[in-house]
């Protein structure tokens, strides 16, 4: 009996001191409380994150839809915080301890909130479009709603981080004054940087050019797929990827044909010639004719200029001017219209029994470099070919 109660004894004595100082029996309820925080997670999964989607999914905006998509995994991890928080309230953790454990548990809160904002600023981002014209077209709306909702989560990130270090003791705002210090030094090396990105911004605000146009510079000549903070993305139409600094687009001249309010055909015609002035005329006339009458070209003088004219007399033709503009500014679309009016032209100028001119060279010889040339004499059949000597 005796060695029975000194082994209860000593039981009582392990329970007492358990881990670390802390009650066996309050570690096993701090778990228990833990797990049912868990199970709870999944209750709430099942029943009220199933009841909010069925709210949501009769009100007329897809947005409530979206944030809670959003935030779900944060809301999951939350019963873990509170999990945490309650049981460490339960165990009687040493000072030095439970003051740890309480800023792993504010950290964690801290990491839920923003990790929440964060994931919520991509369906908010979908309030940019119900100002569709206020940065001008569609594709400009998409590209700057891309550009502040990276630009948001940066700022998020960067407040969560001074959020979490601020529980674990660090003075955020001497941090942050101190950086003033080693601020002209990092300028300094990060210059190329903060001047791509203002580059970008400029990009931005004069709507240079936006995603899906069609750019040419320089060094590159293809459609924008990306614009980022430092560097922008061309495709070539040879498919290869191009990144270029932004701030060599905003400093250098740059042509976006997606711009373009009509697209022009500009020809110099070479006739014989042999052509006649009545050919010439008609074949302007006819010409104009078609343009003036074709619904692919554009013609409203206001708009576009139109111009069929004798322009010069070339060293082997006589050059006729046609300048046109179409009313499609697409690029397979621009060549049919292209190629119909080449046959077009063709066809005018074979009507009127004129034709095309191709180089040609005349070479006049007054006198030949070598003399007068033999005349060619024909032999006589009679006369022997060998005489005896």
């Amino acid at each position: 009996m005796e060695s029975l109660e000194g082994l209860g004894k000593e039981v009582a004595k392990v329970w007492q001191t358990g881990v670390l100082g802390v009650n066996l029996g309050e570690i096993i309820t701090a778990l228990v409380v833990i797990f049912v925080f868990l199970f709870a997670r999944r209750l709430f999964y099942r029943f009220v994150t199933s009841s909010l989607r069925a709210i949501t999914r009769k009100t007329k905006t897809d947005l409530d839809d979206l944030i809670l998509d959003a935030i779900e995994k944060p809301l999951e991890f939350a019963f873990v915080v509170i999990g945490l928080y309650f049981a460490g309230q339960i165990i009687s953790l040493p000072t030095t301890v439970s003051d740890f454990f309480d800023k792993i548990v504010r950290s964690l809160i801290a990491f839920t909130i923003f990790w929440a904002l964060f994931r919520a600023l991509t369906p908010l981002s979908s309030l940019f479009d119900r100002g569709i014209g206020l940065f001008g077209s569609e594709m400009m709306q998409e590209t700057m709603k891309t550009f502040f909702v990276k630009l948001a989560k940066v700022v998020v990130i960067l407040l969560g981080l001074a959020a979490v270090f601020q529980e674990w003791g660090f003075n955020v705002a001497a941090v942050l004054g101190s950086l003033g210090l080693v601020g002209m030094a990092v300028a300094l090396g990060a210059q190329d940087l903060i001047k791509n990105m203002f580059a970008g911004l400029t990009i931005f605000l004069d709507r240079i050019f936006e995603k899906g146009n069609w750019i040419r510079t320089n060094d590159v000549d293809g459609i924008v797929e990306e614009i980022g903070f430092r560097a922008t993305k061309v495709r070539q139409f040879d498919k290869a990827l191009v990144n270029i600094p932004n701030s060599k687009l905003a400093s250098e001249a740059l042509i976006n044909f997606s711009r373009m309010t009509n697209r022009r055909i500009y020809w110099t015609i070479g006739l014989e010639y042999r052509t006649t002035h009545d050919q010439l005329r008609g074949i302007i006339s006819d010409s104009l004719e078609f343009l003036h009458e074709s619904p692919d070209f554009e013609t409203d003088p206001s708009k576009t200029k139109t111009f069929v004219f004798v322009d010069s007399f070339g060293a082997s033709s006589i050059d006729v001017m046609l300048y046109c503009f179409t009313k499609t500014t697409n690029w397979g679309e621009w060549l049919a219209v292209k190629e119909k009016l080449a046959y077009k032209v063709k066809e005018i100028v074979e009507r009127h029994g004129a034709s095309f001119a191709f180089p040609s060279t005349s070479l006049y010889v007054e006198t030949l470099p070598f003399g007068k040339p033999e005349l060619f004499q024909v032999p006589n059949p009679e006369t022997p070919r060998f005489e005896a000597r």
